[in-house]
């Protein structure tokens, strides 16, 4: 399985295996152990690295001095066989809860000297809750076996899984976030809000030889990760990327420690510490002289997701180098001193972005004179307004600002983004979408105003509002209000000033405004019958729609180039910018579309088309022919049991089964589906022949299901055989016949009822050599006199036989349907594995380009429906007139009136009916 459906397969185990243990206690647990075999097992390639082979593993001990330093120099750290990972798996059920216990006593103490500030007590929140996963050693055991084992599908053997075991450490941080409530903030901060103050950073970063960023409240290390990836993307080396970090919890500490090693970061790349940000500034120093060594530390970039108006201690800051200059935050709102510390960290050509509630922004008093010297200091590049409910476990409105030191020509104005409209809904949280971040980062590039969502403000407008930096003074991204044009209202037409709102639109459609509208000066008439018509058959829409198909004409080819040729030599990271630039480059000559509504199908399609050319650069070209077993989980007794399913029993591990279905077993997909769609059918008219049942017949039907909407067809030829009685002398016989041979009446009574009933043509059957008649007989011919009896239409024989009749059909079909499907599956396993290149390229072409290519030529055609809509929307707003409503409410009251007029009762009941035709009548005088 990809990492996606890898990463979710965890956390469901995971979640289900932490029981009571509250998420934000558990992913200390679960993330310790992925780290610990993270450690284990590049321990492990290192000593093979080194000429060692597997059977050489138990030489690792801390006896042998030669090779306890070698693996200390090398590594930093020393784990012995016996505390190895794969060591813990292969013990089986000697495995205790011991074997943890002492191997993580023993890491800490054979941590080497040089990389104690990376390691020491990492493994401290992980030993000290492992009390917490059971009350006894044996519950404690079964805990720690159960995770280890889960755990160890996590693969971590090559420097391409890096991103696999990032992805599912990063998801499993996201997970616990999302059901940890309030806790959450200590750690994590959302993906999306990560990834956009990332791309801000890398965009002032690209193309340098070597950056240092540092994030003063680590939490997770999400932040710093995103800004170390973005910035590769954006041309700076990896390996010249210097991560500073400091965290005040241990546990989160922790956390921001085993991310950023377990991302293939070099050791000596990693500076962190366990300190208050505020009370203890960076960077290391030497404890017994620390005013004497303290140098201070300076990066190309800072980013923080701060705890929101937090109390802290501002004593004593007044001299502060990092206060000094722009003031001191009130002690009940820490906000301004944990920016003008990411501040005071900066390079002259660095810069920051912080997350911070909207409060900074008006907030009085000190806050108030540290926002004037930011402003006066020209040190404010952006403020972006985030929507609400982007933050697990807080609604408060939050901001990210953009900062900087001054720069020689800046002239103090502020980019102010109002981007709290743009996201999509995600559970009880909003979650920014692609095509949002993508918004924000080139408006933040571009510095351009843009209606109802971005606006450079210059400083004296800053200066005149005193300071104040609230957005909505400066960006009103509300709807405007509805308005009604009094003439129109009264007289009819729709305005020509409502007309003139959809401009944009006029000047793209030459011509349409007048084919639409007859126009007077100041109201215009609509002239045809249907808008929609009358508009997509108009020359300017066809030749719209020419020019968006034009423009995309030779997109097809250009993915084929990009994607398909060589897929094995697309790089992953930075593909899907260069395609945007493409798409945009050619809805450039597309007026009306919204690119970034392009991007967001992109960005949609992109996420697939990644996970295979990952998996194909991973695994080579021949994972495109591989098929897996299709697992699923199934409950036996109170454990849960993984299962091939025996419905569809396989899957592709790049090529979905439809589309090679569609491309190469045509045939045998339509006989299927047409035996689907008959299934469909049949089941339709079930429905239909109950609605022709009256109520009365439907009452204690013996032939329905309890709920009387479903037959019973166990039931339905008996009810069946009862109605057609009533139509058949014979038949009503034959049925009283069966009832005293399964009732095992006496000979004598059945052979009295075979001579009072000469309606039966008895000769018609072979009787026994008593004179009776047997049961198959009998069955024989009350099944031949059914199908000769005519019985109406619009009888209820008639409904059950038809039902009879589909249910045969239907049963006949399933089955047929069932082997034909499951022909189909063995014949698309064997088609995948037996893929030609030619083919499989054909087929990667499909699932990636084609939908993209569809998606995309939807959007001029959106345009247009959209511009329908406004129209007759504008059309309907003014059909009648306030005079035509006024008649028609006449009409009705009068109608009323004479209603009432009708009505009886006692005198009371009649003085009111009385009343109201008086004011009613009253109101027609008028």
């Amino acid at each position: 399985m990809n990492k996606q459906q890898l990463a979710a397969k965890i956390w469901a185990s995971a979640n289900k295996m932490r029981s009571k243990i509250e998420p934000n206690e558990y992913k200390d647990y679960i993330l310790g152990f992925i780290f610990y075999k993270y450690l284990s097992e590049q321990e492990e390639k290192y000593f093979y690295s080194q000429g060692a082979t597997k059977e050489d593993l138990p030489a690792l001990t801390e006896e042998d001095a030669e090779i306890l330093g070698m693996m200390r120099n090398n590594l930093g750290y020393f784990i012995g066989y016996k505390d190895l990972f794969s060591t813990w798996l292969n013990l089986g059920h000697d495995f205790s809860v011991d074997n943890v216990l002492t191997a993580l006593s023993a890491f800490d103490r054979l941590v080497d000297d040089s990389h104690s500030k990376v390691f020491d007590g990492i493994f401290n929140t992980l030993q000290t809750g492992i009390s917490k996963l059971g009350n006894s050693t044996a519950s404690q055991t079964k805990a720690v076996s159960d995770l280890i084992h889960l755990i160890d599908e996590i693969p971590m053997d090559d420097k391409q899984d890096y991103d696999v075991l990032g992805y599912i450490y990063e998801y499993l941080i996201s997970q616990f976030a999302s059901n940890a409530g309030k806790k959450a903030g200590e750690f994590y901060t959302p993906h999306e809000v990560s990834l956009l103050m990332s791309e801000i950073i890398a965009e002032h970063l690209s193309r340098r030889n070597h950056i240092e960023i540092y994030d003063p409240t680590s939490g997770s290390g999400s932040l710093l990760i995103n800004i170390g990836k973005t910035a590769a993307k954006h041309g700076v080396p990896a390996e010249s990327i210097k991560y500073y970090a400091q965290e005040l919890v241990q546990a989160t500490y922790n956390l921001t420690r085993m991310n950023l090693i377990m991302r293939g970061i070099r050791v000596d790349n990693i500076e962190t510490r366990n300190d208050d940000t505020l009370a203890r500034d960076w960077p290391w120093f030497d404890e017994k002289d620390p005013d004497g060594t303290y140098e201070p530390l300076f990066v190309d970039a800072v980013v923080s997701n701060p705890p929101y108006s937090q109390n802290w201690d501002p004593d004593g800051k007044e001299t502060d180098p990092r206060f000094s200059s722009y003031g001191i935050a009130p002690k009940s709102k820490a906000d301004y001193a944990f920016l003008l510390h990411c501040l005071f960290h900066l390079k002259p050509d660095g810069v920051m972005t912080i997350v911070l509630p909207h409060g900074v922004l008006f907030r009085g008093d000190q806050e108030g004179v540290i926002r004037r010297n930011l402003v006066e200091h020209h040190n404010i590049e952006a403020i972006i307004g985030l929507p609400a409910n982007i933050f697990y476990g807080t609604g408060i409105p939050t901001i990210i600002m953009v900062l900087h030191k001054p720069q020689t020509g800046d002239d103090g104005s502020i980019l102010i983004v109002d981007a709290s409209k743009g996201f999509e809904k995600d559970g009880k949280n909003n979650k920014l979408r692609s095509s949002d971040i993508k918004r924000i980062v080139d408006v933040v590039r571009t510095r351009k105003d843009i209606e109802k969502f971005a606006r450079v403000v210059p400083i004296d407008e800053v200066r005149a509002n005193d300071y104040n930096l609230n957005i909505p003074r400066y960006v009103d991204s509300s709807e405007d209000p509805e308005t009604w044009d009094i003439y129109a209202t009264m007289f009819g037409g729709v305005p020509t000033s409502e007309l003139d709102k959809l401009n944009d639109y006029w000047k793209v459609f030459p011509g349409l405004r007048k084919h639409l509208f007859s126009e007077d000066g100041r109201t215009a008439e609509l002239v045809v019958d249907d808008v929609a018509e009358a508009v997509a058959s108009h020359e300017s829409i066809q030749t719209y729609q020419h020019q968006c198909t034009k423009a995309f004409e030779s997109f097809d080819s250009y993915l084929y180039e990009e994607l398909i040729e060589e897929p094995s030599l697309v790089h992953i990271a930075s593909e899907e910018e260069h395609i945007a630039d493409d798409v945009f480059e050619r809805l450039s000559s597309v007026p009306l579309v919204d690119k970034y509504v392009a991007y967001q199908a992109l960005d949609d399609q992109w996420e697939g088309i990644a996970a295979d050319l990952e998996t194909i650069q991973t695994e080579g070209f021949d994972a495109v022919r591989q098929v897996d077993q299709n697992m699923i989980s199934k409950k036996k007794g109170d454990t849960e049991v993984e299962e091939q399913d025996k419905n569809n029993p396989w899957k592709g591990h790049v090529l979905p089964f439809g589309l090679v279905q569609e491309y190469l077993l045509t045939d045998e997909l339509a006989a299927v589906n047409a035996m689907s769609d008959r299934l469909n059918q049949i089941a339709s008219s079930y429905s239909d022949l109950i609605s022709e049942i009256s109520d009365e017949s439907l009452e204690n039907a013996s032939f329905m299901k309890d709920g009387g909407e479903e037959f019973d067809f166990k039931k339905l030829p008996a009810a069946l055989e009862e109605e057609l009685a009533s139509f058949d002398a014979e038949l009503n016989a034959l049925l009283g016949y069966r009832k005293l041979v399964d009732e095992k009446c006496s000979l004598q009574e059945q052979l009295n009822f075979i001579a009072k009933h000469p309606e039966v043509a008895w000769d018609a059957m072979k009787p026994a050599r008593d004179g009776s008649y047997p049961k198959r007989a009998v069955a024989a011919r009350i099944t031949e006199v059914q199908t000769r009896i005519t019985v109406p239409e619009d009888s209820l024989a008639s409904t059950l036989g038809k039902a009879l009749s589909l249910n045969t059909e239907e049963t006949k079909i399933k089955k047929a349907e069932k082997t034909a499907r499951m022909e189909l599956i063995e014949h698309t396993k064997a088609a995948i594995e037996g893929v030609t290149d030619e083919q499989a390229l054909e087929l990667l072409h499909r699932k990636w380009v084609t939908p993209l290519v569809e998606r995309l030529q939807q959007l001029p055609s959106e345009v247009v429906d959209g511009f329908v809509k406004r129209i007759q929307a504008l059309c309907d707003k003014y059909a009648s007139t306030l005079p035509d409503l006024d008649r028609q409410i006449r009409d009705t009251e009068r109608e009323l009136c004479d209603m009432l007029g009708d009505l009886t009762g006692n005198e009371n009941d009649m003085a009111g009916i009385h009343e109201l035709q008086r004011l009613l009548m009253g109101d027609f005088d008028a």
